[in-house]
């Protein structure tokens, strides 16, 4: 993992918010992965707050979007919002969960 990644999480009535900090590459991407997997029980809307991050390493948005699948026994929203959003977030429409790009 990037040595200044981290992730900062609140979770409230169904919604899990994921503020990212740092470096994003590809650990980071898998940090990201397991924190989604571990936390999705009874979470219906996830969102990712971009902002924060200073650098993305296009492996690490690889990384991430093609292990996003992973996650489709869950069934929620992701939204991600921030100036790196795009970077982050999956690009192909036909996802199995809802993204929404802010």
């Amino acid at each position: 993992m990037a040595s200044n990644f981290k992730i900062i999480m609140e979770r409230t009535n169904g919604q899990l918010q994921l503020n990212l900090v740092g470096d994003f590459d590809g650990t980071s991407a898998f940090d990201l992965l397991k924190v989604l997997t571990e936390n999705l029980v009874n979470i219906n809307r996830v969102c990712i707050n971009t902002d924060n991050l200073k650098k993305i390493y296009p492996f690490g948005s690889e990384v991430f979007q093609n292990n996003l699948n992973k996650l489709k026994k869950h069934q929620f929203r992701i939204r991600f919002v921030g100036e790196n959003a795009r970077q982050i977030a999956p690009t192909e429409t036909g996802y199995w969960c809802k993204i929404r790009i802010f």
